[in-house]
């Protein structure tokens, strides 16, 4: 379904929610491997985008147990795994 609505042109795939949460963020907070994979491959959309929170899409990947997901976030040059929270947290004390 998430490919079929990105084929359309009048789609943002980076539209934030009222926590500013992108679809991204949204994908990885609740585990959807699939969507995580096909998102960034988008132009435009930022795979460490963070929420009003702070939360990075691995940040809430971590703290929810998706290790699939987390993963993918990890392997990227994009994302900076050290970046702390509105809590000074970074992700890797969830881990």
């Amino acid at each position: 379904m998430v490919k079929l609505l990105l084929e359309r042109g009048n789609v943002d795939p980076n539209r934030p929610d009222v926590n500013d949460r992108t679809p991204l963020g949204c994908a990885a907070y609740t585990g959807h491997e699939g969507v995580v994979k096909l998102l960034p491959r988008r132009n435009g959309v930022d795979p460490d985008r963070r929420d009003k929170k702070d939360n990075s899409p691995l940040s809430w990947a971590v703290k929810n147990g998706h290790e699939g997901v987390m993963k993918l976030f990890v392997d990227r040059e994009d994302v900076d795994p050290n970046r702390p929270d509105e809590n000074d947290q970074t992700p890797l004390p969830y881990c």
